[in-house]
């Protein structure tokens, strides 16, 4: 265990952090054929464990990106992407190996970042990406057994139209929600991930079915004189719960977009001193040495 960390914590795009009994798991994307799972005590170090998904056991034979996690009853859905759709694998641990009883997608349209939601009822939402003169954002609700969801709650959240986010390409991706004073923070990433204003946005809604307002201090998390690319995010806590972290990718330079890199950042909710709804904030993009998340 290393008490510092520095970004970037490794290679890897899309990433997702699982915080499960106490270990870290990291999902990105990050292979040709399936899904490599690494593990850390603090998130400043991280050990390749191998495989946790192969192409071989689900739907699809390319274009493994950006899987997501939850976890029900002892059993771990993921929610990864092949081929340009999505579709759900299933394991017993989080190492994997997820797999599909009956290999098929969620959707035989074109969808990509699947993000589950679980709100404190218990309903599952997936929120993922279509593609409509760019990708726009989509929500809809899951079944009961997290395998399939429910069509007719499909709703269209939406697209990118702020200039921050047409810097290049049509494209909002990469939801993630957070809920926090029972207020739903839809946040996402705008531009293509080919360009350097690659960056993160919030919109705020009362429902997780929207309607998402857009706030007016976007984007929350972009490039600075050291790093570009900022995007494709995922939320965790540290261990005791106290601290909110981001963990998102960024480029190793202005000129190339691979390898994209993991790094990791702290976040909180910050009162409004105009009296609206707290202010997300991520505390990066970071190049400097920083505290791991020990505890």
């Amino acid at each position: 265990m290393n008490n510092i960390y520095k970004n970037p914590v490794c290679e890897g795009a899309d990433p997702f952090v699982l915080l499960h009994d106490g270990t870290y798991y990291l999902y990105s994307t990050n292979s040709r054929d399936g899904y490599r799972v690494f593990t850390s005590d603090d998130m400043g170090t991280w050990t390749d464990r191998g495989y946790c998904l192969k192409a071989e056991d689900v739907k699809g034979d390319r274009g493994f990106w950006a899987p997501e996690i939850t976890v029900r009853d002892g059993k771990f859905y993921m929610v990864y992407i092949a081929n340009e759709h999505l579709g759900i694998a299933v394991a017993d641990s989080p190492l994997g190996p997820f797999k599909q009883e009956e290999k098929k997608w969620l959707n035989e349209i074109n969808e990509i970042d699947g993000h589950f939601f679980v709100d404190d009822d218990g309903t599952t939402y997936l929120y993922f990406v279509r593609f409509d003169g760019g990708n726009v954002l989509w929500v809809a609700k899951m079944n009961d057994d997290l395998l399939s969801y429910d069509e007719s709650t499909a709703k269209f959240l939406f697209r990118a139209e702020d200039d921050w986010e047409l810097k290049d390409c049509s494209v909002v991706e990469g939801p993630f929600v957070l809920k926090h004073n029972g207020k739903y923070y839809l946040t996402y990433s705008a531009n293509h991930t080919r360009c350097e204003d690659y960056a993160i946005g919030c919109a705020i809604s009362d429902s997780p079915m929207g309607p998402f307002k857009k706030v007016d201090y976007n984007p929350i998390l972009k490039k600075n004189d050291k790093v570009n690319g900022t995007g494709h995010h995922s939320f965790t806590t540290s261990k005791d719960g106290k601290e909110l972290v981001c963990v998102y990718h960024s480029r190793p330079g202005r000129i190339t977009n691979c390898p994209r890199e993991t790094c990791i950042d702290r976040a909180e909710f910050v009162k409004d001193p105009n009296g609206g709804d707290d202010i997300l904030v991520i505390h990066g993009p970071t190049t400097d040495p920083q505290k791991a998340f020990a505890e």
